[in-house]
């Protein structure tokens, strides 16, 4: 059966079989890193299914599925950036939950949610287990921050304007559309913060921009 081609899965399978060529077995983890409204979850969830349509066992997480309770989150103010960029996510919970568990692979089952954003609790434990070559896709804003540094194989960072991501937010959740509103500041601020503290764009493997999601762009750093 011939497969399905747009330019968008296109360069998904491009990224696919740069990173197997690179990890061709064993447990790997991959990154798709981006501020709101980036785009991460749906680009993650394509890399899925081209990774699947491969043959590869493929899991997928977010980031946003280990979230703090909103005491902890909104200790420093609801309104404030470096709460957002501190305090936002369990950290020791993801590693602990998903990627160590994941990492050492045989029977040993993982956990891909460890926290119930809508309730806000702690997630029903749910373990999974999977062959001893897979790739685990987690997608979500600050993966490549200290905390998790150096446990990815291979991170991609999504890439477009503050305007346009407000708009799908709009889109979606209904924010502002001005990032420059009182009511974005903690988001806005708190990405600031990561590209400060942390140049995400210099730690990413591969750079993508996905301002036309149908037709998203690897980025190629120009040498002189």
């Amino acid at each position: 059966m011939k497969l399905v081609t747009t330019p968008r899965i296109d360069l998904l399978r491009q990224l696919r079989d740069q990173f197997q060529r690179d990890y061709p077995r064993g447990r790997t983890m991959l990154a798709v890193d981006g501020a709101s409204g980036s785009g991460t979850a749906e680009f993650a969830d394509g890399l899925a299914a081209v990774f699947g349509e491969a043959g590869r066992a493929v899991f997928r997480a977010s980031i946003d599925d280990f979230h703090r309770p909103r005491e902890q989150r909104y200790a420093r103010g609801r309104d404030d950036a470096a709460g957002y960029w501190l305090d936002s996510f369990d950290y020791s919970l993801f590693r602990r939950a998903l990627i160590e568990p994941f990492r050492l692979a045989g029977s040993t089952g993982f956990q891909l949610v460890g926290f119930d954003e809508g309730r806000d609790v702690g997630a029903q434990l749910r373990w999974t287990t999977g062959p001893q070559d897979a790739v685990l896709i987690v997608d979500g804003v600050f993966l490549n921050r200290p905390e998790l540094r150096g446990i990815w194989h291979g991170s991609m960072r999504l890439q477009v304007p503050r305007t346009v991501a407000y708009e799908r937010l709009h889109a979606r959740l209904g924010v502002d559309t001005d990032p420059a509103a009182a009511s974005n500041a903690r988001y806005v601020g708190g990405e600031a913060l990561y590209r400060k503290d942390d140049d995400p764009a210099a730690r990413a493997s591969v750079i993508v921009d996905n301002t036309d999601e149908a037709r998203p762009q690897w980025v190629f750093a120009d040498f002189c």
